[in-house]
């Protein structure tokens, strides 16, 4: 495994800027997620480390060399996809082999027996090697999918979208199983995804990413903790963070040129109505087993919190409400420092 840089890459397609001077570090070893929405730019940023498109600006340094202009079959990545990319009519051994027996990478058959068995055992579709693809549950198909790259040894692993075409269920079984396998393996990986609970629970990094320009990138209780912006702030937390504009709440401290706050549910307590000043509605309450979540009415504005399921709140009840150490953001959505003068 060997680091991948990228440094100040742009990429246009016709009035479209999908990546916007972007520079990004994947140290050896490591698993960073890219996280934005559809559009963002994640598919073009793997694309240009792939060589599958060429940057308009910017170079891609794979292990120190700049690779910018090499075809793709030069760069020792390998790519899975967001789709399971599987030849029908083969095995699941000689999907699985396939990659080894490219002209361009070929081994022995004797090694690629030895890898394709390691692979399966990791993946646990050791029994299945003699099965064609085509009869494989939609786990498994995937799981052959990323043992394609696996049973490989690039400098790189990305991997677009992997596990969105799945089921709940299985999603939160492939990520424990992707996370294991990457620790196992040393293995250095640049994955994208819209799902923030994927970027939460596998990543080394994060990289909020909108519009084709990062917006930041550190550990996921960095990003969590402390956002840069309000963007990046609402891109993770269940339920979403609550904004509130500063006016509605004259009453509480907060530093000078705070526009809006920023309430996650551990930010927001609610109870028994006591003389305080911040008084919301009850709007509906989601029992979910071992948490309640309770949409209230603040001003005319709906806030999210959590409430213990044995804590007595009906619709329609009047609450107080407690605000515990919120975020602080300017009129253009900038992270305000929280020192009260």
């Amino acid at each position: 495994m060997t680091d991948v840089v990228l440094r100040n890459i742009s990429k246009r397609f016709g009035s479209v800027e999908a990546v916007r001077d972007l520079s990004l570090s994947v140290n050896d070893g490591e698993f960073v997620v890219l996280l934005g929405p559809s559009g963002a730019g994640k598919t073009t940023t793997l694309r240009l480390i792939a060589g599958l498109e060429q940057p308009d600006s910017g170079s891609v340094l794979i292990d120190g060399e700049d690779v910018t202009r090499d075809p793709p079959g030069t760069r020792d990545i390998a790519f899975v996809f967001q789709q399971y990319s599987l030849y029908p009519h083969l095995s699941v051994y000689d999907n699985l082999a396939f990659p080894l027996r490219s002209p361009a990478r070929r081994v022995p058959e004797r090694l690629i027996k030895k890898r394709v068995e390691q692979t399966a055992e990791l993946l646990h579709v050791s029994s299945k090697l003699k099965n064609s693809a085509t009869r494989l549950s939609g786990g498994e198909m995937q799981r052959v999918a990323i043992g394609r790259a696996l049973v490989r040894d690039p400098a790189i692993y990305l991997m677009d979208e992997p596990l969105s075409s799945l089921d709940a269920k299985l999603r939160a079984e492939l990520r424990l199983e992707l996370k294991r396998i990457q620790i196992e393996l040393g293995a250095t990986i640049l994955y994208v995804t819209h799902d923030q609970v994927e970027a939460m629970t596998m990543a080394s990094r994060i990289g909020v990413i909108r519009d084709g320009k990062l917006l930041q990138l550190g550990s996921p209780r960095e990003i969590y903790e402390n956002p840069a912006d309000s963007y990046v702030a609402s891109r993770l937390g269940t339920p979403p963070i609550n904004f509130l504009p500063a006016h509605l709440v004259p009453d509480v401290a907060m530093p000078d040129g705070t526009e809006m706050l920023g309430i996650r549910t551990e930010h927001l307590e609610i109870g028994k109505r006591n003389g305080g000043t911040l008084v919301g509605r009850v709007h509906r309450v989601e029992h979910l087993g071992e948490q309640n979540h309770v949409h209230l009415e603040y001003k005319g504005k709906m806030l999210v919190t959590l409430a213990d399921p044995h804590q007595p709140v009906d619709a329609g009840e009047d609450v107080e409400l407690r605000l515990k150490h919120p975020l602080y953001f300017d009129a253009a959505g900038r992270r305000i420092p929280a020192v009260i003068q």
